[in-house]
């Protein structure tokens, strides 16, 4: 029968009702909470007709409610109230009133089996969650308890410091003040509210944001969408969700899935982590490229690198394996880890310290002295180099001098690339990973070498970069400072974090 009037669900009043035409007359069917519609039943339905609700049937009703409930059922009560055309003129606060109990609705929707490790992956990951539902408290308890987020009564963990606080329905939750429930939030964890109302959502996260917390909101019904909306990062559902919630959301599930959250918050930090790899890596250069120069100018001999040997650097040999390191895949232990603080830096002190003062240090350190080693062994000493020095720079050298100058730079520049080498290996969580899981970084690793041999041995090219090639003596000593570099670092690296 067609609808010919409508009280729609109310999430104080926990009901909706619609009036319909039955023969001669109309019905008023009414279904919500158990005990919302309870409380305005004075009659249930028998097998020959209505008869009185006695208060034993009325706690029975309550208790099959209860009981149903503890096992995770969602339960609707349904009741009806005959009448006539006097249904359609009544007052909305009088009309659900006198109603007779038809009966109870037990309704189970299990959670994903995916959702308990989710939860238990946050856990391990330092991220709260708060369940917030308007399911009865019962229910909301039984959910809770099979994905993890509450322990059963008398289970592991109960009695040895578990969290007291079990489950908040929003009526207790009007009787907190706004300090006191900062305080709930703060310290503690693993909380459920039950029977929540649009507007205390909202209350729920703007308390977790004056804590300074970043908050995530998940939400499929038009009742979430202030919330959704106040939260840092808001979720909507893609499939079963309200356009009023995907509008509200800034991000919209597809699968509506829980676990999609988890693994986006593990490839999120992966990418942060990956950020964390790339800057030490491009950073570490610039010191190895940059000591010729100041060499040149304080001690007064000529620059181990020219510009175009520099450009070498940055735009040949580095590229491919710096973004390597940035396609890295998540770490293992990366979701054992705390959240980053809010106004964390991805540049920050340790990053700066290790990256200029170790890494790059060392490689500029090996690059130079691989010059001067290169110098000393053609028989030329320290006050002859800084003699040449003014030659080389105004073109008045010998050609024997500036072949000579070549392949010393060409020994520098091969000093430079293997150490980077090193730094990639160094930058990884732990250089001992298996390098089978990041193709390409094997691959930026191979095209700068084979650009480095490109650079020194064809001759067309090496012209133009001012390179050489150089005694093979000299490769045994570059192969050496990928491992001079790691040693380094992996001996700095505690005091540099501390």
């Amino acid at each position: 029968s067609p609808r010919l009037r409508e009280l729609p669900f109310d999430s104080h009043r926990r009901r909706m009702s619609v009036v319909v035409r039955q023969g001669d007359g109309l019905v008023l069917f009414t279904k919500g909470a158990p005990i919302e519609v309870l409380a305005h039943c004075s009659a249930e339905l028998g097998s020959a007709g209505p008869v009185a609700l006695e208060p034993s049937r009325r706690q029975l009703a309550v208790a099959a409610n209860d009981d149903f409930s503890s096992w995770g059922y969602r339960v609707l009560a349904v009741a009806m109230r005959h009448g006539g055309e006097e249904l359609l003129t009544t007052p909305n606060d009088q009309l659900e009133t006198n109603l007779i109990l038809v009966g109870l609705l037990a309704l189970y929707d299990p959670p994903r089996p995916e959702v308990p490790e989710a939860i238990r992956q946050c856990h391990q990951a330092g991220i709260k969650v708060t369940m917030v539902t308007g399911d009865y408290g019962l229910t909301a308890q039984a959910i809770a308890q099979q994905i993890g987020l509450l322990q059963p009564a008398g289970g592991e963990g109960a009695g040895s410091g578990a969290d007291p606080v079990r489950v908040i329905e929003g009526g207790h939750l009007d009787l907190i003040g706004d300090v006191q429930l900062r305080q709930l939030l703060k310290y503690r964890t693993r909380l459920v509210f039950a029977r929540m109302a649009p507007e205390q959502k909202l209350r729920l996260v703007q308390a977790y944001r004056a804590l300074g917390e970043v908050v995530a909101v998940t939400g499929d019904g038009v009742n979430d969408a202030p919330a959704l909306r106040a939260a840092d990062v808001g979720f909507a559902m893609g499939l079963e969700g309200t356009d009023v919630a995907r509008e509200a959301a800034d991000i919209v599930l597809l699968d509506d899935n829980f676990a999609t959250i988890v693994s986006a918050v593990r490839h999120g930090r992966g990418v942060v982590a990956n950020i964390c790899k790339f800057l030490p890596y491009v950073l570490a250069s610039n010191v190895a490229e940059m000591a010729p120069f100041l060499a040149m100018v304080i001690a007064q001999i000529p620059a181990a690198l020219n510009v175009l040997q520099i450009l070498a650097v940055d735009l040949g040999t580095d590229l491919l394996p710096a973004l390597g390191l940035g396609a890295e895949q998540p770490e293992p232990g990366l979701m054992h880890r705390p959240p980053r603080p809010r106004q964390a830096p991805l540049l920050d002190r340790p990053l700066m310290v290790r990256a200029y003062l170790v890494l790059g240090l060392t490689e500029a350190l090996m690059a130079m002295a691989g010059y001067l080693a290169f110098w000393h062994q053609a028989g030329l000493s320290w006050l002859e180099l800084r003699a040449l020095a003014p030659l080389l720079l105004h073109g008045q050298a010998p050609a024997e001098l500036v072949l000579l100058q070549h392949q010393a730079s060409s020994v520098a520049f091969g000093f430079i690339v293997f150490g980077q080498i090193g730094v990639a290996m160094a930058c990884r969580n732990s250089w001992r990973s298996s390098w089978r899981r990041n193709g390409l970084l094997w691959f930026g690793v191979g095209f700068e070498l084979v650009f480095l041999a490109v650079l020194v041995l064809v001759q067309p090219v090496a012209e133009v970069f001012a390179m050489a090639p150089f005694p093979l003596r000299w490769l045994g000593w570059m192969l050496l400072a990928p491992w001079v570099v790691l040693l380094v670092d992996d001996r700095f690296k505690p005091r540099v974090a501390r």
